[in-house]
């Protein structure tokens, strides 16, 4: 076991002093909160990721997630079931989400903040909550009202989890590519089709998985603007609320990957049988726009992935070098630890500045959301939607792929020792090496800075951004 070390004065720091948290006690919705309070739930989410989620970390990378082809059943690591329990009762699970639906209603900046513990600790067990409650948010926003009745509830509470189902064999990043179809069959969808990569797609931790799917309905037109969005359960819902008969919806396999072991990333086939229900989420032909929604919030806390194992990793290759003694020193010939060589000190250095740079980078990111949301002149929602909508491909981008380096030289600071398991540096390395490329790569997440993010409104969110940053500076 590696125990999980973390600067909590730095994510202080960041929150606060650099992106300016404390702005939102001064709106209506989160007027009640105060700094004491905050500190106090910070301080109860690195204890939690400390004593429940990093113990189980190397032990669910080393067990794995398993498939029986016989059943279809996928298996996860075994001390996944108490955490995901703890995890709902302390109230993490819907800690962002709105109040009615059973959340907390907390700010999404200070819930990323968390996160940046959360993923710390086990990265691969946080995945199955990134994707549950973003399912969940797209039916709050775009479903019926008789589907938030049924759905929202247990979702945001965790007795059901949910997915993202976008991507097909052949198609990867192009999602126009999307083959698979739905009819329209009375109240419901008849879905029919395969997707692939989908995380957490078939677990044994709920009774029921709710997938978001995206497809063509009969005669629309070939490419995104023809995709539709749907609600699709693993198990059909009585009119009681409760569980009833399989859906037609199957797990084929899952896939043995560089990292994440704990996380099943499997294969679904849907209506094998023909009678797999979905239920249309917002108005054919504008699936896209829907997903977006969750697509955007999924890439800022894909950008902390990157931000939060680097920070992580550089505070294991701190301590190490703190303590590991080799070499003498040129002028005493005194026995030195490894920190004092100035190759060494040059990788923690970069380390830090890419670990903490990341981490404020994101923070920002995410105040600017919830500055939007509680926004209440329309100008000042544009502004900071317009700043969120412009970081959020670089956030997404920069942070993983740098953070990855940065993982590399923690690595390199222990030397040898970072190569082995025991040291759970290059766990760390193998876990956030997919952030790069899932939720769009980095090559699709610069092309949408350049064509979409900068022009954006006349370049008014750059020139935006640019004035803020010169003021700062100032």
């Amino acid at each position: 076991m590696v125990d999980l070390i973390a600067d909590t004065r730095d994510v202080r720091f960041a929150l606060f002093d650099h992106a300016g948290f404390e702005k939102l006690f001064q709106t209506s919705r989160y007027k009640d909160l105060d700094r004491p309070t905050v500190e106090a739930i910070l301080d109860e989410a690195f204890k939690f990721a400390r004593t429940q989620l990093a113990p189980m970390n190397a032990v669910a990378d080393a067990e794995g997630c398993s498939f029986d082809k016989a059943t279809g059943k996928v298996t996860v690591p075994k001390p996944y079931h108490e955490a995901y329990k703890l995890y709902r009762e302390n109230g993490w699970l819907g800690f962002v989400h709105t109040p009615e639906w059973g959340g907390q209603g907390m700010p999404y900046s200070l819930g990323l903040a968390c996160n940046d513990f959360f993923f710390g600790g086990c990265l691969a067990f946080c995945l199955k909550m990134l994707l549950g409650t973003g399912a969940a948010h797209l039916v709050e926003v775009f479903g019926t009202e008789e589907l938030k009745a049924i759905y929202l509830r247990k979702m945001y509470e965790g007795t059901w989890s949910g997915t993202m189902c976008l991507t097909e064999a052949g198609a990867g990043s192009d999602v126009g590519a999307c083959r698979t179809r739905a009819r329209k069959d009375g109240d419901h969808y008849l879905i029919e089709g395969e997707k692939i990569f989908i995380t957490f797609g078939d677990h044994d931790m709920t009774e029921n998985i709710c997938h978001a799917v995206l497809a063509r309905v009969e005669g629309a037109p070939e490419g995104t603007r023809g995709l539709s969005l749907f609600l699709v359960p693993k198990r059909r819902v009585n009119a009681d609320g409760s569980v009833g008969v399989p859906n037609d919806v199957t797990c084929s396999g899952i896939e043995h990957k560089m990292g994440i072991h704990g996380s099943p990333t499997c294969t679904l086939v849907f209506g094998a049988d023909g009678a797999c229900h979905g239920w249309l989420l917002g108005e054919e032909g504008k699936g896209m726009r829907a997903m977006f929604q969750m697509m955007n919030e999924a890439r800022i806390s894909v950008g902390l992935q990157g931000a939060a194992l680097s920070n992580a990793a550089y505070q294991l290759a701190l301590a190490y070098a703190r303590d590991r003694k080799q070499g003498k020193h040129p002028a005493t010939g005194r026995e030195v630890n490894i920190l004092e060589h100035p190759d060494v000190k040059l990788m923690l250095l970069w380390q830090k500045a890419i670990a903490e740079g990341t981490r404020a980078l994101l923070y920002r990111a995410a105040l600017y959301f919830d500055l939007a949301e509680t926004a209440e002149d329309p100008k000042d929602k544009e502004r900071y939607q317009g700043l969120l909508e412009l970081l959020t491909p670089i956030a997404k981008a920069f942070s993983t792929d740098r953070g990855y380096e940065a993982i590399t030289l923690s690595i390199q600071t222990l030397g040898g020792y970072g190569y082995l398991r025991e040291y759970g540096v290059e766990q760390l390395a193998r876990d956030t090496k997919i952030a790069s490329i899932y939720e769009g790569t980095n090559g699709i997440q610069a092309m949408d800075l350049v064509a979409r993010k900068v022009p954006a409104r006349g370049g008014a969110d750059f020139n935006n951004l640019v004035g803020l940053e010169s003021a700062l500076v100032s």
